[in-house]
């Protein structure tokens, strides 16, 4: 199988069934179950990751069937690990927990739980000692790439903020598991005027979105392959994730010639060869989604995953956008060509010093060695809370 988009990639499935059979009948319930196993499995094989909260296990009154889907996504998992690709990177699951999430484990995922987390497909995030769900929603959508949602409620529209506002995909199913009004139907109703469809995911290539949001509008008659089908051709033509270049751009100036060179030969065939992102240039030459340059400058960079800024040639507006992406605590990569006079402030801080000069790949591998190193990087004010 040619390696997927979504290798390595970590999806997010949240959402939750109303009390309501009115609403969510259990043919529908079970429906959703089936879909979510047979739509995980298929993730396995294509190497992506996961984000999983571990909590309890809620039962309908009416039916005693699952609340939630989070136990079901971490049993499909266990039982698809030899699908799993030899050379897949990243810990397979996210396991998102509080403090109290291990005394209400339900008894028989118990030993599926021991087992997972004694190994090291597991990375356990904790939500500190805040038991209460925006905080586990928060660490979900830090860690997660793309959300999958499906019912719900308003912890739903919180997670889908959330995700938005880190510029991060959001596909919501519209199957009968809770209200129209709310939760993943209420978002997968907002994508369907034409308007709205790009601002819960944009497709690769300029990719049509509002055409995917009626292709995932299914009809009761069709069958649960044909959905997964539908659902893993659409999460893997979904944007990358992107990075966002800060860098001299006007090709009058004497050091543009070195800094267009270093993108070309450096950091693109890095950035989108072998990390999978999507470099983002600002140039005046591209469609605008917004009405000023100014404004699709800082909408793309405020909502990009990584910023990659080469400060080259000491342009202001350059340090306008390093400082934003900086006070936004998105991963930075500083940049300068070697020999380039720096302010105090940025000589103090670590930075890829590029050459004009050696063969291509020594200078990918010194580019390559520096993310490595910086990647993790706190941000320069780390978020310290009153009271954890």
């Amino acid at each position: 199988m040619t390696r997927s988009p979504l290798f390595g990639r970590r999806i997010h499935l949240a959402g939750s069934i109303v009390e309501d059979v009115a609403v969510a009948a259990a043919g529908d319930v079970n429906q959703a179950r089936e879909l979510v196993s047979a739509l995980v499995k298929e993730l396995v094989k294509r190497g992506a990751n996961f984000v999983i909260p571990v909590d309890a296990d809620p039962v309908r009154k009416s039916d005693s069937l699952p609340i939630c889907f989070d136990w079901l996504v971490w049993k499909t998992i266990k039982d698809n690990l030899a699908l799993r690709p030899a050379n897949a990177s990243g810990s397979l699951a996210v396991a998102v927990q509080h403090h109290k999430s291990e005394d209400q484990i339900p008894a028989e995922y118990a030993g599926l739980w021991d087992e997972l987390r004694a190994s090291p497909l597991v990375r356990i995030e904790n939500a500190a000692h805040w038991n209460m769900n925006s905080k586990r929603m928060e660490a979900q959508a830090r860690f997660g790439d793309i959300l999958v949602a499906l019912g719900g409620t308003e912890g739903v529209l919180y997670l889908a903020n959330l995700y938005h506002d880190a510029g991060k995909p959001i596909v919501p199913l519209n199957l009968p598991l809770c209200p129209e009004t709310t939760g993943a139907r209420r978002l997968h109703n907002y994508g369907l005027t034409s308007t709205q469809s790009r601002r819960l995911f944009q497709i690769a290539d300029d990719g049509d979105a509002h055409d995917w949001i009626n292709k995932i509008r299914f009809p009761s008659r069709q069958s649960i392959p044909d959905r997964v089908s539908v659902l893993v051709e659409l999460l893997e033509a979904l944007e990358r994730p992107k990075a966002f270049a800060v860098r001299l751009l006007n090709p009058d100036l004497p050091d543009y010639a070195d800094v267009q060179t270093f993108f070309d030969t450096v950091v693109q065939p890095v950035i989108e060869g072998e990390f999978g992102y999507r470099l983002v240039v600002i140039d005046g030459r591209q469609a605008y989604e917004h009405a000023r340059i100014d404004q699709e400058i800082f909408a793309k960079l405020h909502r990009s995953s990584v910023v990659l800024a080469d400060i080259t040639g000491t342009r202001p507006n350059c340090f306008l956008e390093l400082g934003y992406a900086l006070g936004r605590g998105l991963p930075t990569m500083v940049m300068a060509r070697e020999g380039s006079s720096l302010p105090f402030d940025i000589t103090t801080f670590s930075g890829l010093h590029w050459k004009t000069t050696g063969s291509a790949e020594d200078r990918r591998r010194a580019f390559r060695e520096h993310w490595q190193s910086i990647r993790n990087r706190p941000s320069l004010v780390p978020a310290e809370p009153l009271i954890s």
